[in-house]
């Protein structure tokens, strides 16, 4: 388990509300435009981050994580596992507080060096199916 029911909580409630999505398009099939809305809901800024810096849910978009010009709290992770560690050096390179790796999306090493570098990491679970369920686990 890359995550436990601690850091989940603190990631969704403590850390801050703007998530930078990396794999967020305006692909409306992705799973990420599913999440990413589900995120809004719930009070999230969410910035894409995608090659092509598409608008997305009303938020400018951004070919990079380096090309965002203001601070990011969590990076969610939408990108096959052989990238994924790259997105996570390139998070603690930004400053963010704590990244998130999708469902599926896993890369032990990445999870080691975020969690060395001091970051909150959750890997292989998705934000809009733990968010909902919050206040239900809170007891």
């Amino acid at each position: 388990m890359y995550g436990d029911e601690a850091t989940i909580r603190r990631i969704l409630t403590e850390l801050g509300d703007t998530w930078a999505v990396v794999g967020l398009s305006s692909n409306r099939r992705r799973a990420a435009y599913a999440v990413a809305e589900v995120l809004q809901r719930f009070g999230k800024r969410v910035i894409p981050v995608h090659p092509k810096a598409e608008t997305v849910h009303g938020e400018r978009g951004y070919a990079s994580l380096a090309d965002i010009p203001f601070e990011v709290d969590v990076v969610d992770v939408f990108v096959n596992s052989d990238l994924a560690g790259q997105v996570a050096d390139d998070a603690v390179a930004k400053g963010a507080r704590a990244v998130w790796f999708q469902l599926g999306v896993i890369d032990e090493a990445a999870y080691e060096r975020t969690r060395a570098a001091g970051l909150d990491m959750v890997m292989d679970r998705c934000p809009a199916l733990e968010i909902p369920t919050l206040e239900r686990r809170a007891g």
